[in-house]
């Protein structure tokens, strides 16, 4: 498995875009855009984080192929991580493997996340990684039309 990280590219959005409109994706997923099969506004959200000064976003590679997408963003101190990989890749290590790829571009912490409290891949995925459990909140989960559980986890220094 030959895993890398690069800057987005425009061919890279078509992908993450049908990675995105997978259904059992979205709902582990659970916090995402309120319509996100409405194209526009996806590559409008895409161009806003392509184009800020704030937001270190990768495509993730895999043996050459784009498998997802991680990046870290807001505003300092409160910076948070996010990742998407494609279903096909879950439970190979792909997800854990990126997101070391991309807290080594991105060495300031602390660093946030955030996940559903029942995405139990993601949480080891993050555990792995470093991040402990800080809090537990409720919020609205676009993708499951409901408030859920969430997880709020720190990487510290």
């Amino acid at each position: 498995m030959q895993l890398a990280l690069r800057p987005v590219h425009d061919s890279d959005l078509p992908v993450f875009y049908r990675q995105l409109n997978d259904p059992e994706s979205l709902r582990m997923a659970a916090f995402t855009p309120a319509d996100p099969a409405d194209w526009d506004a996806f590559t409008a959200r895409w161009q806003a984080i392509r184009s800020s000064a704030d937001v270190h976003a990768r495509t993730v590679l895999l043996d050459g192929d784009v498998v997802g997408n991680a990046a870290v963003y807001g505003a300092p101190g409160e910076r948070e991580v996010t990742y998407w990989v494609d279903r096909a890749h879950w439970g190979r290590g792909v997800a854990t493997a990126a997101l070391r790829a991309l807290l080594a571009e991105v060495p300031e912490r602390p660093l946030y996340a955030r996940a559903a409290a029942d995405n139990t891949g993601s949480l080891r995925v993050l555990e792995r990684c470093g991040f402990q459990v800080r809090a537990r909140e409720r919020g609205y989960a676009q993708a499951r039309g409901e408030e859920i559980d969430e997880v709020v986890l720190k990487l510290e220094g």
